[in-house]
């Protein structure tokens, strides 16, 4: 079984507080998440070994997006999301 089979995933935008390194003012921006939850139960057709990693999954998210352009309309340079996790679990 693959791993994607143990959750629903789902897409999700939160806002953060980033700064670009360029201009360095700090705005509201939408990231971009994977939102995998684990499902309440297991496929019919698991073995042994796919139970063992059901139990120790674990829902988490993603995020989706790796860089952002700037809000300041004088700047609007691209960086990078430094500061902010890939992976966070829920």
């Amino acid at each position: 079984m693959d791993e994607r089979d143990f959750y629903d995933e789902r897409q999700e935008t939160k806002k953060h507080m980033l700064s670009c390194p360029h201009c360095h003012q700090e705005a509201e921006y939408d990231v971009g998440w994977f939102v995998r939850t684990k499902k309440k139960s297991l496929p019919a057709r698991a073995d042994e070994r796919d139970r063992a990693k059901f139990t120790k999954a674990q829902s988490y998210m993603v995020r989706k997006d790796d860089m952002l352009a700037c809000k300041n309309m004088r700047c609007r340079k691209r960086f990078e999301i430094a500061g902010l996790q890939s992976v966070a679990f829920i």
